[in-house]
């Protein structure tokens, strides 16, 4: 069978939570976006929906759903499924899967930020990369999610530079 991560970044330390992110612009040329989250846990045996939907989102993890919305619906899952006293999934999961707070690699090479974020687990994305990108001396600009936020260590990093 077939299946992506979705909404990738509300995922909770041993449970298996199946989610969509979304991203849309509020209106024509207005610069204010709507992102959303839609999740359900746990994937097998669904229990709890839980719906994140921010209208211009500003400030810390940018404007996509999946940097800004899913976070927030991996919160709200981290409180709700102990509560309920959901059964948790793999217990090898549990151990590989930890919640961390993302550091700032801005000002450092794509090369240096690559490591550092590797090195806790979080899969890394370098946007508009190209064939020609030297990573030893092209600086990081940006970062998403911001640093500071609390996210899974297997989450996905996006670089701007």
């Amino acid at each position: 069978m077939y299946q992506r991560e979705l909404g990738k970044n509300a995922k909770v330390a041993g449970y298996r939570i199946g989610g969509k992110t979304g991203t849309s612009e509020d209106g024509v040329n207005t610069n204010k976006y709507v992102t959303s989250f839609l999740g359900v846990a746990p994937i097998d045996n669904p229990q709890v929906v839980v719906l994140v939907t921010l209208y211009n989102p500003t400030g810390e993890g940018g404007h996509q759903g999946g940097g800004v919305a899913a976070p927030v619906g991996g919160q709200i899952f981290s409180e709700i499924l102990p509560y309920l006293e959901v059964s948790q999934g793999n217990e090898e999961e549990i151990e590989k899967i930890e919640q961390v707070e993302v550091p700032d690699v801005t000002k450092k090479s794509i090369k240096e930020a690559e490591n550092i974020l590797k090195e806790i687990g979080f899969e890394v994305v370098i946007e508009n990369e190209t064939e020609e990108l030297d990573k030893g001396n092209t600086y990081v600009t940006e970062q998403t999610p911001k640093p500071g936020i609390v996210v899974s260590n297997t989450s996905k990093i996006y670089l701007k530079y």
